[in-house]
């Protein structure tokens, strides 16, 4: 199925412009990560998080005072209706007691509002830094072997090129959830292990239209001279643009009916996905494949891709 024939679009020639539209993202995120930094779940900075549904509107704010009178302190917010809470506490003591003393507080000053806790999780602080290295070290595993197993098939600087793309799409992708993060009370965009397998999804994604897009290059670049690759690149990445445009433009679909009709908890998952698939098909024309293109005109050094010939 082509969705486009014959394009002749030229994408390099515009290259530069790109790069500089990804740097300004870029930037963007790295410096609200350090003023604003990100909303961490309870997964990675330990604490106790309950979701309370009431049988009618409630405002957030008297359930705020009332748990902050009643000696709970932290974070409470909508949750996805006017109906629903969360509260997120670094309450120290059993599970069972703040359970007891969110649900007395809250029965003796809205009597005529009843509630339900849907759920309560508690997370150590020493839990908490285990699973968050745990996460750190998930990702840099599939970097390295992303690494090694384009670094196999084709060459290191499209290896090193296809690295390159992949921490572009999870950086502008955290820089949003910091940009964003506690803005919306539809979407609570807290980092948790849900997010992290996220990026996971988005790194597979992202390397595997990247792929795509070099064993084109691989297929057309037999038998020419460097002075063509500018052209050949162009080709490949026309040649790839019906398959590239399907393949996105219906995973985008599926996440984004995700993304609206699934319910808060795993709606800032659904986000990071769209999100991450729109940069990450941005990522393997724009990114990946003119890194590898002006790295070869800086270089000058032929491209020998392993099973061109």
């Amino acid at each position: 199925m082509h969705l486009f024939k014959n394009t002749n679009i030229d994408f390099l020639r515009h290259r530069k412009i790109a790069y500089g539209i990804s740097l300004v993202l870029i930037l963007a995120g790295m410096v609200s990560l350090a003023i604003r930094g990100l909303n961490f779940g309870i997964d990675f900075k330990g604490g106790t998080e309950a979701v309370l549904r009431f049988d009618q509107d409630i405002s957030i704010g008297d359930v705020r005072s009332v748990l902050r009178e009643a000696g709970v302190r932290g974070m409470v917010k909508s949750y996805g209706t006017d109906r629903s809470v969360l509260v997120q506490t670094d309450f120290e003591g059993d599970v069972n007691q703040l359970k007891t003393l969110v649900s007395t507080a809250l029965n003796d000053r809205f009597s005529d509002n009843p509630h339900e806790m849907l759920r309560i999780d508690a997370v150590g602080p020493s839990i908490a830094s285990d699973l968050k290295w745990a996460a750190l070290k998930a990702l840099l595993g599939a970097l390295v072997a992303i690494l090694i197993y384009v670094g196999i098939r084709f060459e290191f600087r499209f290896a090193a090129a296809s690295v390159v793309a992949i921490f572009h799409d999870v950086f502008i992708v955290l820089g949003l959830f910091s940009l964003l993060g506690g803005v919306f009370d539809f979407m609570p965009l807290d980092v948790d292990q849900s997010i992290i397998a996220a990026f996971l999804t988005i790194a597979g994604y992202s390397i595997n239209d990247t792929v795509v897009v070099y064993d084109r290059i691989r297929e057309n670049v037999l038998g020419r001279k460097p002075s063509e690759y500018t052209s050949i690149f162009n080709v490949s990445l026309n040649q790839t643009l019906s398959r590239t445009i399907i393949t996105s433009g219906t995973t985008l679909l599926t996440v984004a009916v995700l993304f609206i009709f699934a319910g808060p908890a795993i709606r800032g998952f659904s986000f990071a996905i769209l999100i991450g698939i729109a940069v990450g098909t941005y990522s393997s024309i724009f990114i990946a494949a003119p890194i590898v293109l002006d790295w070869q005109l800086k270089s000058k050094r032929p491209i020998k891709l392993r099973g061109s010939n």
